[in-house]
C-alpha cells in the first residue's frame, strides 16, 4: 500500500506539471513533448534519482499510448477536410517511407560506415512522422485544407508500413520479394478491419440507447482499441485499424458527439504526456551525448536530402505547387514514434540498438525546436497562411427514443456567420425547431424575431429524419451567413 501511495502521489504531481506545462509552452511558443521529455529527464536517473531501464516494457507501454494517439487523431479529423487530400496522404504515408528509408539508409551507409541492415533499419525507424506533435502543431496554424488533410493523413497512416519495415529488418529473416506480399497483406487486413469494425461500432452505438451520456466516449475508444487488438491476432496492422475504425466513427453521427470528441482528446492528452515523460525517464543524458554526431548527421540527411526527395516523388503526380512542397517537407515532424519504433531493435537484444535509441533520442528534440517553432513563420514566408479562420461550428446531439427525436446542442464560436443571423432567417427543415437560446449564464424561449449572437448555445429539436438536413442547413449558415444558399454554399462540402 505504501509504494502504491507513492506511485499514485508521484503520477498525480507528474500530470498535474505536465498540464500546467501546456500552457507555458504555448507562451513560448515551444512543442510542449519537449517539456514532457525534459519532466522525465529531471525525474530520472540523472535527476531525481528514479531509474528505469525496462526496454520491453517501455516498447509496450509506447506502442499502448500509440494506439491512443492514433485513436484520438482519427476521432477529431473531419473527413470533409481530409477528403481533398486523400491521394497525397496516402501517397506520403507509403511511397515517401520505402523514400525515406532507402535514402537515409544509403546516406548513413556512406557517411557512417554503418552495415545495410543496419542503416535501413535507422531509416524504417526515422520514416514515421509522429501523430502526436503532427496534431497539436499543425491544427494551431492557418494552411490550406489539403496541406493539413495531406499531413494528418500521413502522419496516421505511415506508422503501419514503417512498424512493419522495423520489424522485418530488427528479425534475422531475409529481405526479398515476399516482404512486399506480406506487407501488403497487413496494410491491406489492418484497412478492412478497422473500416468494418467503425462501420459496424457506428451502427451499434447509434442504436443501442446507453443509459449514461459518459458510456458512449468509452464505447467508441473501446471500439477503437478494439481494432488494434484483432488486427494483431491475424498479423495484420493494428495502427493502421485503429486509425481507420476512429476516422470511421468520428466521422459518423454519433450520439453525444462532442463528449466523445472531449473524452479522446483527454485521453490523447493523457497518452502522450505519460509516453513522453516515460521516454525522458528511460534515456541517460551521459549516453545521449555520445550520440551527439551520429544523432545530427542522421538528422542532416533525413529533413535535407530524404524527406524533400520522398516529397518531391510522392507528390508528383498531383502537380502540387513548389512552395506546397516545401512546407510539406518542413512539416514531416518527428516526435515519440520513431522512438518507440527504436525500442523494437533494443528490446530483442540487437547489437548497436541502444546507440540508435539515444541518436533518434538527440534527433527528436532538436527537430522539434527547429521544425516545430519555424512553421508558422514559414508558413507566412511561402503565402500559404490563410490568416485568422473561424472554428467549427459544434453539434452534439441526444437520442429521444420516445419521441423518434434528438436533442441538437449548437455552440456558436468566435467568427461564425450565424452571429448576427435571425432564427426566422436560419430557415430549418420541417420536423425541426430551436427551443432554448442560451446567453450569458441564462436561457430564454426564442422567437423569430431572435437574434443569434456569438457564444450563444442553441438546443434544437429535431427528428431523426431531418437531423441530417439540419445539421448540413446550420454548418452552410456558419460558412455563409443567412444567404447561403444563395452563394451555393450547401454545408455538405
Amino acid at each position: 500500500m505504501h509504494e502504491l501511495t507513492n506511485a499514485l502521489g508521484i503520477g498525480a504531481a507528474v500530470l498535474l506539471v505536465a498540464v500546467l506545462a501546456v500552457r507555458f509552452s504555448v507562451r513560448l511558443g515551444l512543442p510542449s513533448l519537449l517539456l514532457y521529455l525534459a519532466l522525465g529527464l529531471v525525474i530520472g536517473e540523472s535527476g531525481l534519482g528514479i531509474e528505469f531501464s525496462n526496454a520491453e516494457l517501455t516498447q509496450s507501454l509506447g506502442l499502448a499510448a500509440l494506439v491512443l494517439i492514433l485513436a484520438e487523431g482519427g476521432l477529431t479529423t473531419r473527413w470533409r477536410e481530409v477528403k481533398p487530400a486523400l491521394l497525397p496522404g496516402i501517397a506520403l504515408s507509403t511511397v515517401a517511407v520505402v523514400v525515406t528509408v532507402g535514402i537515409t539508409g544509403a546516406g548513413l551507409h556512406w557517411l557512417l560506415g554503418f552495415e545495410w541492415r543496419y542503416a535501413l533499419l535507422w531509416g524504417a525507424v526515422l520514416a514515421s512522422t509522429d501523430a502526436a506533435a503532427v496534431f497539436s502543431v499543425l491544427r494551431s496554424l492557418s494552411v490550406s485544407r489539403r496541406l493539413v488533410g495531406s499531413l494528418e493523413l500521413e502522419s496516421g497512416i505511415n506508422d503501419a508500413p514503417s512498424y512493419i519495415a522495423v520489424v522485418v529488418l530488427a528479425s534475422s529473416d531475409s529481405v526479398d520479394w515476399l516482404l512486399s506480399l506480406t506487407a501488403l497483406y497487413e496494410l491491406g487486413a489492418g484497412a478492412l478491419i478497422g473500416l468494418a469494425l467503425g462501420w459496424l461500432g457506428a451502427q451499434a452505438l447509434r442504436h443501442a440507447a446507453l443509459p449514461a451520456t459518459g458510456l458512449y466516449p468509452l464505447a467508441t475508444v473501446a471500439v477503437c482499441v478494439l481494432a488494434f487488438a484483432c488486427g494483431q491476432v491475424v498479423h495484420a496492422s493494428g495502427l493502421l485499424a485503429t486509425y481507420l475504425s476512429a476516422l470511421v466513427l468520428g466521422n459518423s453521427k454519433l450520439p453525444h458527439r462532442s463528449d466523445t470528441v472531449s473524452f479522446a482528446e483527454g485521453m490523447g492528452w493523457l497518452a502522450q504526456i505519460g509516453l513522453f515523460v516515460l521516454l525522458g525517464l528511460f534515456a541517460s543524458p551521459d549516453r545521449l551525448l555520445d550520440a551527439l554526431v551520429p544523432g545530427l548527421v542522421a538528422g542532416a540527411v533525413l529533413t535535407f536530402v530524404a524527406r524533400p526527395v520522398s516529397v518531391l516523388i510522392s507528390v508528383l503526380p498531383f502537380r502540387m505547387p513548389w512552395r506546397e512542397q516545401v512546407f510539406l517537407s518542413w512539416a514531416g515532424l518527428r516526435g515519440a514514434v520513431p522512438i518507440v519504433l527504436a525500442m523494437i531493435p533494443l528490446s530483442q537484444g540487437l547489437p548497436g540498438a541502444q546507440k540508435l535509441v539515444d541518436a533518434v533520442f538527440v534527433l527528436v528534440i532538436v527537430l522539434t525546436l527547429l521544425q516545430g517553432t519555424t512553421l508558422g513563420f514559414l508558413a507566412r514566408l511561402l503565402g500559404l497562411s490563410a490568416g485568422a479562420s473561424p472554428k467549427e461550428v459544434e453539434v452534439d446531439a441526444a437520442t429521444l427514443d420516445e419521441l423518434d427525436a434528438e436533442l441538437l446542442q449548437v455552440t456558436i464560436p468566435e467568427g461564425s456567420k450565424l452571429h448576427g443571423v435571425y432564427l426566422s432567417e436560419l430557415r430549418l427543415p420541417p420536423g425541426a425547431t430551436v427551443s432554448l437560446v442560451a446567453r450569458a449564464g441564462g436561457g430564454f424561449t426564442p422567437e423569430s424575431t431572435t437574434r443569434l449572437q456569438q457564444g450563444d448555445q442553441i438546443l434544437i429539436v429535431a427528428t431523426q429524419r431531418a437531423r441530417a438536413a439540419t445539421e448540413t442547413r446550420i454548418r452552410a449558415v456558419d460558412r455563409a451567413g443567412r444567404y447561403a444558399r444563395w452563394k451555393g454554399v450547401t454545408g455538405e462540402e
